[in-house]
């Protein structure tokens, strides 16, 4: 079996699903620290007629410490929930299939979430569901593994019974690949395939939100994502 994981990112990149769908079993890393810089958890890109639209969920942190994702709650103040909601209906009003995924926007953008975990969830599972990808995944919380670092990640393949852990290329430089080989455990990279497709607004941007990808091109979105 599989095994790969990844912090909860807010609308992910192709990368991320491609990763899901190689593997068997996905965790999400929900029970780590949240990153006090700027994140990919909060955060991501998406194009409009000026090129990165970036949009950011507002969450609270000051005067709260070190807090782990899955605590994180959404700061409703303001109008931003409107604001963004109607940039990217903007941004995408003459995509081929905006008005398929009206609702996934809408989700992406209600009050009901309070916190960032529900709604990165929420939009993961919707698009990997779009995607037709059928990966398990299961919350690092409710695999009561409390190691830390890659003792964790081998901690996680030992717990699920995974005899093989992917990962990206880059990641190679902070792995303990002596750790997973004294556990019996096969460590695999790969690197993500870049792909390109119709898109709005001129000049092609690499990267953005996969919702770049679902909106332009619809049912081939998975075609695309998994072409070698």
């Amino acid at each position: 079996m599989i095994l790969s994981a990844n912090q909860p990112y807010f609308a992910p990149f192709p990368g991320f699903f491609y990763k899901v769908s190689k593997s068997d079993l996905f965790v999400i890393l929900d029970d780590v620290q949240f990153p006090q810089g700027t994140t990919w958890i909060s955060r991501n890109r998406f194009k409009s007629h000026q090129g990165f639209l970036w949009i950011t969920i507002p969450v609270w942190k000051k005067g709260l410490g070190l807090q782990k994702i899955k605590d994180i709650r959404i700061c409703h103040e303001g109008r931003w929930l409107k604001k963004h909601l109607e940039s990217l209906r903007t941004a995408y009003k003459k995509a081929p299939y905006l008005s398929e995924h009206g609702e996934l926007l809408e989700q992406m953008f209600s009050e009901k979430n309070e916190k960032l975990l529900d709604l990165n969830l929420s939009v993961i599972w919707s698009l990997m569901k779009t995607l037709g990808i059928r990966t398990q995944t299961v919350l690092l919380s409710d695999l009561e593994v409390s190691s830390t670092g890659n003792r964790r990640l081998v901690d996680l393949c030992k717990k699920t019974g995974a005899s093989q852990f992917l990962a990206q290329a880059p990641a190679k430089k902070f792995i303990d690949e002596e750790l997973f080989m004294d556990a019996g455990v096969e460590l695999k990279f790969f690197t993500p395939p870049t792909p390109i497709y119709p898109q709005l607004w001129g000049d092609f941007l690499a990267n953005l939100s996969i919702l770049d990808l679902v909106l332009n091109c619809g049912p081939k979105a998975r075609e695309i994502l998994l072409s070698p």
